[in-house]
């Protein structure tokens, strides 16, 4: 009897350690219905909703009427098109000046400390501040930037740069490239530090020069890390409002409304959240569909084939 106590006893406290792990996770399951599940689930219930703040009584249920709507939005087809362009020019600049700005911090040479602070800087900056500082950078009467061009007689008349519609998309971009440019140089920077000295001093008893070295070594030891800053650079600038809120609100004429920046307009100006919440699930999907297939094709954590 005693032995088929203890058996039992042995069992239950397997059990237990068994047990241990899954209730160690509660609190973050609990935390991520709460600020994840569960506001999702509340933007798709919302999405077949006519729910609009200023017209209480005509609150109901519609089912797909919000995405058939959505889909002959002019609005929303152009404001697709410029979330697109948005993505690309800042996903690419910033990926193409981080990596050499890494590269050239990861070679010795006096002053590299204060460089690398330069460098980061505006990743401490927040998104509010970084805007007021642009702002007053292209202000039409004191910006710095017409004052600059017109010392330097390349322009003789000042520019609203953030009120002409040739321009303003070009400038909002420039404004948050600056942003952007220290998360890929700070990410590449630690991976270029972590691969082993071993490479490089073989690349230089094989005759091998800087840019052999940078393009078939170094480069393709930061494939993952390139993979991963570009897939989470476009869905952070995919998502991108702060800027382009407090520089254009999404003007002139809907030169800088993404489909994020027109959805905030119809959700928080207009109270339209039926319909935002439908934009918002439309952004949710694309994402979603996009990381899907990049991380698909890219081969994320793959081994290279020797």
């Amino acid at each position: 009897m005693r032995k088929a106590g203890t058996g039992v006893s042995m069992s239950r406290a397997a059990a237990r350690r068994r047990a241990i792990p899954y209730v160690l996770i509660i609190p973050s399951l609990i935390f991520i219905f709460a600020f994840l599940a569960y506001p999702l689930g509340t933007i798709f219930y919302y999405s077949t909703q006519n729910y609009i703040m200023s017209k209480p009584d005509a609150r109901a249920f519609v089912g797909l009427q919000n995405f058939v709507k959505m889909f002959s939005d002019k609005i929303f087809l152009r404001s697709l098109g410029t979330s697109a362009k948005w993505v690309l020019a800042e996903v690419i600049s910033q990926l193409f000046l981080g990596m050499t700005l890494a590269l050239l911090l990861d070679t010795k040479f006096k002053g590299r400390g204060l460089y690398r602070c330069i460098v980061f800087f505006p990743w401490a900056v927040s998104g509010v501040l970084t805007s007021m500082l642009w702002s007053l950078i292209y202000n039409q009467n004191i910006g710095l930037l017409n004052s600059i061009l017109m010392d330097l007689g390349i322009i003789t008349k000042k520019v609203a740069w953030l009120g002409n519609s040739k321009t303003v998309f070009t400038a909002t971009v420039i404004a948050e490239i600056w942003r952007g440019i220290p998360f890929f140089a700070i990410t590449f920077l630690a991976a270029l530090q972590s691969i082993p000295s071993d490479l490089h001093e073989a690349c230089v008893v094989d005759g091998g020069n800087l840019m052999q070295e940078i393009f078939y070594i170094k480069i393709p030891m930061l494939k993952d890390t390139i993979i991963l800053t570009t897939l989470l650079r476009t869905v952070w600038e995919f998502n991108n409002v702060d800027l382009i809120l407090t520089l254009t609100g999404g003007g002139p004429s809907y030169r800088t409304t993404t489909l994020t920046m027109y959805m905030t307009n119809t959700t928080i100006t207009n109270g339209d959240f039926g319909y935002g919440s439908t934009l918002a699930v439309a952004a949710f999907i694309i994402l979603l569909l996009f990381a899907i297939i990049y991380l698909k094709l890219s081969g994320f954590g793959k081994e290279q084939e020797s």
